[in-house]
């Protein structure tokens, strides 16, 4: 059978963050049957895997022991991308020689602004003297993939702290940037704070950062390859790939997604039953991997674009579009702009 991707949910935070809605709790104690119940499932289902990707949460929670538990566990192929996301705040020098040692050699940290005064509003933990730190110590003991998580559009933004973020991404050991506008969820504290509500940037704004950050990545050498992610050569996140290539992957953990022979299913949001049961409860979504889904998330992937072969419908529809600047007919394909990345939604609706 051909290996797929492996998506672990680790469910714990110390506290969760003002815009969060990531399932997570704080119960620490609970990360040993957490780990037993990963195990037992990652060996029920009986699957090869050739990238691995530990989300949350705060996966660097677990301690480097549970990790290489885990990674024990699984099918594994050589050569296989294996990540962890991490928070600047919760790793050490000797934690992250050990997790490295126990077999991660991907790192994603949740930095999300270089701004202290950002990072506060967001309730994050640390501040930008430890989140750039932090990286640098990643470098030292032996990770050559590092990637960045960056927040556009947050409560009190301005250019100039935006630029100051982008100008500390390009001074960093970093192979890859995820930035992501902020969409305010409901039932997040941030959804219901009026006053930091009334302080996130206007559309036009918004949209004018979302394209200051595109040109300023790709000056510093990172290419865009999807809507909100930008690699080095070479660096392009393997796992995420699999999520937009429309291919298989596993998901162990409560709220974990998964696509596996055209189904798609997810485990309850429930981390006790995910603990207490055998094997982890799952609930049926809709079947994956239809032309239409397939097509739709081509579109998201910039660099590689929508096959005109095997969309040629979408040509002609996409003339308009490709006058205004927001596709660009490049190869036999078609390519969403910078531009035209901040409105997909309504691109995809007409080409599909």
């Amino acid at each position: 059978m051909q290996p797929i991707g492996l998506y672990i949910h680790v469910p714990f935070c110390v506290r969760k963050c003002r815009y969060c809605d990531f399932y997570s709790v704080t119960d620490l104690s609970l990360t040993d049957l957490y780990t037993s119940a990963v195990i037992r499932n990652i060996k029920a289902y009986d699957y090869g895997f050739d990238t691995v990707y530990f989300g949350g949460g705060t996966p660097s929670l677990l301690t480097p022991q549970q990790i290489g538990a885990i990674l024990s566990a699984a099918d594994i192929a050589t050569d296989t991308e294996i990540s962890m996301e991490c928070n600047p705040n919760s790793v050490t020098e000797n934690y992250l020689r050990e997790v490295r040692s126990a077999g991660i050699n991907r790192l994603s940290f949740g930095v999300q602004s270089f701004d202290d005064d950002e990072l506060k509003m967001l309730g994050r933990l640390h501040n930008s003297a430890q989140a750039i730190a932090t990286i640098e110590t990643a470098k030292k003991v032996g990770f050559d993939n590092i990637s960045a998580d960056l927040m556009l559009a947050v409560s009190g933004q301005t250019f100039e702290s935006l630029r100051r973020s982008l100008d500390a991404v390009a001074k960093l050991p970093l192979t890859h940037i995820s930035a992501y506008m902020l969409k305010v969820e409901e039932g997040t504290p941030l959804a219901t704070d009026e006053n930091l509500l009334a302080q996130i940037p206007d559309e036009d704004d918004t949209a004018d950062m979302y394209l200051e950050a595109v040109r300023k990545l790709d000056a510093a050498g990172f290419e865009q390859y999807e809507i909100s992610n930008f690699a080095r050569d070479g660096f392009e996140c393997r796992h995420n790939l699999k999520y937009w290539r429309c291919e298989e992957y596993l998901g162990v953990g409560p709220a974990a997604h998964s696509f596996v022979n055209g189904n798609r299913f997810a485990c309850p949001k429930n981390l006790s039953s995910f603990i207490s049961s055998e094997i982890q409860e799952t609930i049926a979504l809709d079947e994956g991997g239809s032309a239409k889904e397939k097509a739709m998330l081509a579109l998201r992937l910039v660099k590689e674009g929508l096959s005109l072969a095997e969309y040629p419908e979408a040509e002609k529809r996409g003339e308009m579009l490709i006058k205004n600047g927001l596709l660009k007919k490049e190869k036999g394909t078609l390519r969403l702009t910078p531009e035209g990345c901040l409105v997909s939604n309504q691109i995809i609706c007409r080409l599909i």
